[in-house]
């Protein structure tokens, strides 16, 4: 790991001023936001406004024009790839799809991760852990199964599986309820809610859907075209007369 043991942070993550461009779009404006590390934060909006590229910047996978941007204390645009990439091992992403390699069963899928990145334990060890984090879950009965024999919400928690067989400690959620009918998804909400308290991780997770973010959030943030609208509890953000916040009420 890039962090100095002892080393002090307030926050897991901490974004100051972030700017971004695609050409001449911009796609963040002026970004500042803060995570704590005993926290589900939700970043509610409307597709394309900037909430996947926001946090895309924050593991590293899109460069941002102007600002900073610290993870768990290391300012990631002053890191190169070697400190960078060790650096992810402490930050889980789920992709919208659960990125799942076709020609590998769910095991060997969760097992790729830990022979590359763990090579520090034996095989037993790789495979109990793949066990702990299948059945944590609820998914140990497709252990040997391949993706294209899963469902949308088993595609989901398998590559929510994956994510955690590496013990980060910040998960990043791309959008993790989109294609799911109502019931998947609130199982999908409850399971990232009891990922967080057994596995003590802070999270941020992004999503247009204000039911899934009800039950999942412990603060959320609201963007619009780029920007921070306002930040709050639910009930907070219920009382502010602004019609695109309102929206998300109706």
């Amino acid at each position: 790991m890039t962090e100095v043991p002892g080393t002090y942070y307030k926050y897991v993550i901490e974004m100051c001023g972030v700017n971004k461009f695609f050409g001449e779009h911009k796609v963040l404006k002026d970004i500042s936001l803060e995570l704590s590390s005993d926290e589900n934060l939700v970043i509610l909006g409307r597709s394309g406004t900037g909430k996947t590229v926001l946090i895309k910047c924050i593991a590293g996978l899109e460069t941002y024009d102007s600002g900073e941007i610290y993870v768990m204390g290391n300012n990631i645009g002053e890191m190169d790839d070697f400190a960078l990439n060790d650096l992810r091992k402490n930050i889980g992403f789920l992709f919208q799809g659960g990125a799942l390699y076709d020609s590998m069963t769910v095991e060997e899928n969760l097992l790729f991760p830990l022979q590359r990145n763990a090579r520090n334990l034996q095989e037993g060890e790789m495979s109990d852990l793949v066990d702990e984090v299948l059945v944590s879950v609820e998914l140990i009965d497709a252990k040997y199964k391949m993706p294209q024999e899963l469902s949308g919400g088993m595609k989901k928690r398998a590559g929510l599986a994956r994510t955690l067989v590496l013990k980060p400690k910040v998960i990043l959620y791309d959008e993790p309820t989109t294609g799911l009918d109502p019931f998947t998804a609130q199982g999908i909400s409850e399971l990232i809610v009891s990922v967080k308290e057994r596995y003590k991780t802070a999270s941020i997770v992004v999503t247009h859907d204000m039911k899934f973010a009800r039950t999942t959030a412990d603060r959320m943030i609201i963007m619009d075209q780029g920007q921070i609208l306002a930040e709050g509890k639910y009930k907070e953000l219920k009382m502010i007369e602004n019609e695109i916040i309102k929206g998300f009420f109706n």
